[in-house]
């Protein structure tokens, strides 16, 4: 498997070289990252050329705040977390206001990363018995545009649509570019990182005009989340430990 992952890495910086190749050991998984403007052809020439003939999964990437945290867990102990961090960090803020890690009077929205939003592909191959992620950045912030894949790769479609509908990434060539998961009158996209965990607005019954409206949230305040820390298990230390006292003390 390992020899089969090199010769895939060697024939993909032979054929795509403006592209950059990464390789996540030990298990070798492959990630091609492509410019925006090779992303359809280079889908094509995986089809056809490397024998990639199935997409198994397409999604959005925000990197707002990318690699920052709500909680500061560098010094984590028996007795849990540290502090959680000052400010307003990525979702948690209300309605109308921005990421910050700053809090006060004085606090200013996060800067926006140079490339912030991504389409991640993941292709597989029966013939070869290989798996290939491909990547690539949207041009523009404010407005993603990336090209469908539906051409190429015809189970693509509602994917892409889920990746428009909750990152607001627009597929150019989709034959039915339209939400998917969310409302007809949803306002924004629930999975980019400057939409408050709150939501933007909520739905309530008015009496007097005897419909449903829609109005900015007001009744519920953002929550922190609770970091996953994942330690390692020293019950065995500890009881090795607490047998070797015990024999100390006899």
């Amino acid at each position: 498997m390992a020899q089969q992952a090199h010769s895939l890495i060697d024939r993909l910086r032979a054929r795509f070289a403006g592209a950059q190749v990464f390789v996540i050991e030990p298990r070798g998984e492959v990630t091609l990252e492509l410019a925006a403007a090779d992303w359809k052809a280079a889908a094509l020439a995986l089809r056809d050329e490397f024998g990639f003939e199935q997409l198994v999964d397409l999604c959005g990437v925000d990197y707002l705040g990318y690699g920052s945290a709500e909680w500061d867990t560098s010094d984590v102990s028996s007795n849990g977390f540290s502090r959680g961090v000052e400010g307003k960090n990525v979702g948690r803020f209300a309605w109308g206001e921005f990421p910050s890690h700053e809090s006060g009077e004085g606090a200013r929205p996060d800067a926006m990363p140079k490339q912030r939003f991504a389409v991640v592909a993941q292709l597989r191959s029966y013939q070869h018995n290989q798996l290939l992620r491909i990547r690539c950045y949207a041009p523009s912030e404010e407005l993603p545009v990336v090209a469908s894949l539906t051409d190429v790769y015809p189970g693509v479609n509602w994917f892409e649509r889920e990746a428009f509908d909750l990152f607001g990434v627009v597929f150019e060539g989709h034959p039915d570019l339209r939400r998917i998961l969310t409302d007809y009158g949803f306002v924004g996209h629930p999975f980019r990182k400057d939409f408050p965990l709150i939501g933007n607005v909520e739905v309530r019954y008015d009496e007097e005009k005897k419909r449903v409206i829609y109005e900015p949230v007001t009744s519920v305040e953002p929550r922190v989340g609770v970091a996953r820390v994942i330690r390692e298990d020293s019950r065995y230390q500890t009881a090795e430990g607490e047998r070797a006292q015990s024999e100390a003390s006899k």
